[in-house]
């Protein structure tokens, strides 16, 4: 099983959803650079479960515990290390699940490929997994802005619950209110309908899915490897590692395939500052892998939770046909709580890119 990610900034989680703890160890961090705690924990409560009524009501305060690597307020260049406790656990929830497969999640492919799974909610397959991202995401975040001046800002917001979408491209869009509502969209009436859709479906025992979109500015020219390392293919690559995600378009994506090239390409010209600019960007800031200056943007799409309060037919390790239901604490639609997700990720590819791009040229 592979737990690593990155490069050369690079990390290691370890943990299951209802074990003693979670964490992870970075590697490859720069040393003497300030790291802001409180950040890093702001980030997490605003992942952490039982933060509002459209979330799972499993409460924890995903407190993070720095073991090392940290001296002083700053990166000493030794291995990072940090454990997040689980105070919440509930294994009771999951005993009828023992040697049931649950439809749509990684109960059978586990079985099948390690034998032995940890089926207290989902164990090692829990997006719970992902706390230990938004951790390592919130300092590359703060290195990466380090060395580039603190121009790079990364922001992700909920733009479609269902059939409710945003449909006012991000430019016209006040970033600033993402957070004044608990599905964080930036438009306060979709919102509203998007919370009412999510409460809807949790009263039904049902879930939903939705779309993310980020924004990244301030990017400049270079990160990025044409072939093998591109950057969209790396940003790919960590969008689809996280839980739930079901597609990923960077640019213009599919509606490109409706355009003519006459239209789609990206004109080049000068600006004032004799800086190369595109009058269009539907690249989506990256051309042949590789950053170009102009905003960074994508979606990402998650589909419906997996785990339904509804009964539904499965198998068992024996091969019998069964009839289960889901009990326990579950989100309803998991996407609010995936934008730090989203944000943690992409500065983590952004900080080894510019690193990688920084050992190589």
């Amino acid at each position: 099983m592979n737990n690593a990610f990155g490069n050369i900034f690079k990390f290691t989680s370890f943990g299951e959803s209802h074990g003693v703890a979670i964490g992870g160890v970075i590697d490859g961090c720069p040393s003497n650079i300030e790291i802001d705690l409180i950040k890093i924990q702001t980030q997490l409560n605003r992942r952490k479960p039982g933060q509002s009524i459209i979330t799972t009501q499993r409460k924890e305060t995903d407190t993070v515990e720095f073991i090392s690597g940290l001296f002083d307020g700053k990166t000493t260049g030794a291995p990072i290390a940090f454990i997040i406790k689980n105070n919440n656990a509930k294994n009771k929830d999951y005993a009828h699940l023992k040697g049931v497969f649950r439809p749509s999640h990684a109960d059978y492919t586990y079985h099948k490929k390690y034998k032995n799974r940890d089926y207290n909610g989902g164990g090692r397959s829990s997006a719970r997994e992902t706390a230990i991202r938004v951790v390592v995401g919130s300092i590359a975040e703060q290195i990466l802005n380090h060395f580039l001046n603190y121009s790079v800002s990364i922001t992700a917001y909920v733009s479609q619950i269902g059939e409710i979408a945003v449909n006012i491209p991000y430019q016209q869009l006040n970033f600033s209110s993402i957070e004044d509502n608990l599905v964080r969209c930036p438009l306060s009436d979709v919102a509203e309908k998007m919370e009412k859709l999510i409460k809807n479906t949790k009263k039904q025992g049902n879930t939903i899915g939705g779309k993310i979109t980020c924004v990244i500015k301030g990017v400049p020219v270079g990160l990025g490897d044409p072939i093998y390392q591109k950057l969209n293919a790396q940003l790919a690559n960590a969008m689809f590692s996280i839980n739930a995600v079901k597609g990923f378009e960077l640019g213009s994506g599919f509606q490109s395939i409706s355009m003519f090239g006459s239209d789609h390409n990206d004109e080049f010209y000068i600006e004032d500052n004799n800086t190369v600019k595109t009058k269009t960007n539907f690249s989506g800031g990256v051309q042949g892998g590789i950053s170009n200056g102009e905003d960074i943007y994508f979606n990402v799409a998650f589909k419906p939770v997996a785990t339904l309060m509804q009964k539904q037919k499965s198998v068992d390790v024996n091969n019998n046909e069964v009839v289960i239901e889901g009990k326990g604490r579950h989100d309803p639609c998991v996407v609010p709580r995936a934008v730090p997700i989203v944000e943690a990720m992409t500065a983590i590819v952004l900080l080894d890119s510019f690193l990688m791009n920084r050992a190589l040229n």
